[in-house]
């Protein structure tokens, strides 16, 4: 009787220093050797000009509002609508965009998503009292896309340079998103009220981004299979990643998160109007959330990424400043708590960054990084599109914004025992005795 062979012993958890970078990709057999530095150039620019494009298609469009209910005749619902199909759109779509990105990959997905983006922008530009609501679709379809693959793109093509990519996406993310409301108005008035221009600039940059991206589509699926690690498949079972309670807390903090932001954003300037606050000065509350985001959203993914407890210390900083500047809407002088929004700024420019952190650092694998990517934005955006109906809500049975306030300082509590969880140095690990165990990029281990 032939003996039966002993299966592998999974390596010992690293004593080595909390940051344990994965492997570089390297070039399958049969293809030239490209220069390194050249490929990781255009890899890099490539993903600047496109996380310039995350945000402006959605941000663009609040501060004309009145301009586009005005010309096109539309009612409350509308615009209604037109506030809340993004962030609906990028949880519905998320599911979608990780089977897209698993069977052509995430380089191949993301050039269809910036055709895609481009189009919805010129569909709503071209025809605005047709196609506005359609076109809105299907960019915020586009940039669920986006969203869902560029993390586990950058887990797999970059894994020793995570968290330096992470900042630079926030950063362009926030420079579109402050570019975008900036200009808009302006833009409008010295086109004489003109849809075309208003609404279609945004295609510009979507457009050259797609340029950028075209070295991209090159990279196929046998260099996508190389640059994965050893033992590690691009395919995972039906409901993997959902089976592991770090997946779970990964997703409760980016729901909160996320809730957090888009009610503050939605609710503050009608907060600081109702205290006094001059009407000319309203815009100013998005502007300083926007650079205090910009700050922090540079400089935390590169923390995080050094060890687990950096990461720890993070989300107690971040959910101190998001709490103080929320209290200070409500409480502080009409004066003093506008000049404190920065500090929310910096707190939630500072989450968002890690919540997008953790789908990278607490997957075990590219692929697991895609589906836990899928989980954590499908539910989270969806918990986020209730965040603003639930605190206009709350306004409108209470009369002020104690309660809704109130609610929200709750919410951010929440935040923080779920980050503080999802900040512990684990994995959601890939299925298989070959891949039970990849290290993280500050130091994560393989959860139960």
């Amino acid at each position: 009787m032939p003996a039966t062979p002993t299966p592998p012993t999974p390596p010992e958890p690293s004593t080595a220093p909390d940051v344990c970078p994965g492997p570089e990709p390297s070039p399958a057999p049969g293809h030239p050797v490209r220069s390194g530095r050249a490929e990781r150039a255009a890899l890099v620019f490539g993903v600047m000009v496109l996380c310039v494009n995350l945000r402006p298609a959605v941000a663009g469009l609040p501060p004309i509002f009145t301009q586009l209910q005005d010309r096109l005749a539309l009612s409350s619902v509308d615009v209604t609508l037109l506030a809340t199909i993004p962030v609906l759109c990028f949880g519905l779509f998320s599911p979608v965009a990780a089977l897209t990105a698993r069977r052509f990959g995430e380089e191949r997905a993301l050039g269809g998503a910036l055709v895609a983006g481009a189009a919805g922008l010129l569909m709503r530009a071209l025809l605005p009292g047709a196609l506005l609501l359609a076109g809105t679709v299907v960019v915020s379809g586009a940039i669920a896309f986006m969203n869902v693959s560029l993390p586990s793109l950058i887990k797999r093509r970059e894994p020793r340079r995570a968290g330096r990519l992470l900042s630079l996406y926030m950063v362009m993310l926030y420079t579109g998103a402050i570019t975008s409301s900036a200009i808009v108005v302006p833009v409008y008035r010295s086109t004489h009220g003109s849809l075309a221009v208003t609404l279609g600039m945004s295609a510009v940059p979507m457009v050259v981004a797609l340029l950028a991206w075209l070295p991209q589509l090159r990279y196929g699926t046998a260099r996508r299979a190389a640059s994965l690690p050893p033992g590690a498949s691009q395919r995972l079972p039906r409901g993997h990643v959902r089976r592991h309670r770090l997946a779970w807390q990964v997703t409760a903090f980016m729901g909160l998160q996320s809730m957090t932001y888009y009610a503050t954003l939605s609710f503050l300037p009608d907060l600081f109007l109702s205290r006094g606050l001059a009407p000319s000065q309203s815009g100013l509350v998005g502007s300083l959330l926007s650079v205090g985001g910009l700050v922090s959203a540079f400089g935390t993914p590169m923390i995080a990424h050094r060890s687990a407890r950096a990461a720890r210390l993070l989300m107690i900083a971040t959910v101190v400043l998001c709490a103080a500047g929320i209290s200070a809407a409500l409480l502080a002088p009409v004066n003093a708590g506008l000049a404190l929004m920065p500090l929310l700024g910096l707190g939630q420019g500072a989450g968002l960054a890690l919540a997008l952190y953790f789908v990278m650092a607490r997957a075990a694998t590219p692929a697991v990084a895609a589906s836990l990517s899928a989980l954590a934005q499908g539910v989270g955006y969806v918990v986020a599109a209730l965040g603003p109906l639930a605190v206009g809500s709350l306004h409108a049975l209470t009369g002020g914004w104690r309660a809704p306030v109130l609610v929200l300082l709750l919410a951010t509590a929440a935040e923080l025992v779920v980050g503080l969880l999802a900040a512990r140095p684990h994995q959601v690990p890939a299925p298989g005795p070959a891949a039970r165990y990849v290290p993280g990029e500050d130091g994560g281990r393989p959860t139960p």
